[in-house]
């Protein structure tokens, strides 16, 4: 069955609509689609956004990594390294900031209404995409730089990937159960 997805192009097309329609409904539904919830988070006085991402983070880990031990997976790791992480995280935070959200709530925002989040939110990420791939290969050597490859921290640590998957879901899933009993 994975075979016939993965060597049908309209098939693959339409599950991902069909798992993006999904996902932005859930974000919808978590409330983290909101202008007003996003900056909260951003002031620390609404931790909606960290617990809808820790469960996400938890349940991706827990499920990518069963399904890899089970034979149905295999991790594909893009090459990491400090001249793609800095940037981006700089750009991410200040469009996140600026705008009051990210790629993922501005079209979950966008699906409830937002104008706010299509303009600046879709419209910007697609103007960004386009400058992005523009001068890429002037950027070559600045991305490259601090590069370290496709290392996973279980490689980097030479151990099973669950002697980490297990202590790490349940470090984040015990600070999911304090922001809940603090009422954050």
């Amino acid at each position: 069955m994975l075979q016939t997805i993965r060597s049908n192009n309209r098939l693959q097309l339409f599950l991902g609509l069909l798992v993006g329609i999904g996902f932005g409904f859930l974000l919808q539904k978590g409330g983290v689609t909101y202008y007003d919830v996003i900056i909260k988070q951003l002031l620390l006085e609404d931790f909606t956004v960290v617990k809808v991402m820790l469960s996400a983070m938890v349940t991706g880990m827990l499920g990518v990594h069963v399904l890899r031990s089970l034979g149905l997976a295999q991790l594909h790791p893009k090459p990491g390294g400090i001249g793609r992480t800095l940037p981006g995280a700089l750009i991410f935070g200040i469009g996140f900031g600026t705008l009051g959200y990210c790629p993922g709530t501005a079209v979950g925002a966008v699906g409830h209404g937002a104008l706010d989040a299509l303009i600046g939110g879709v419209l910007g990420m697609l103007a960004g995409a386009a400058v992005f791939a523009a001068v890429y290969p002037k950027l070559t050597p600045i991305l490259n730089k601090g590069n370290f490859g496709p290392l996973t921290f279980p490689q980097l640590f030479k151990v099973n990937p669950w002697i980490l998957v297990i202590p790490v879901s349940v470090a984040m899933a015990g600070l999911l159960y304090v922001l809940e009993r603090t009422g954050l």
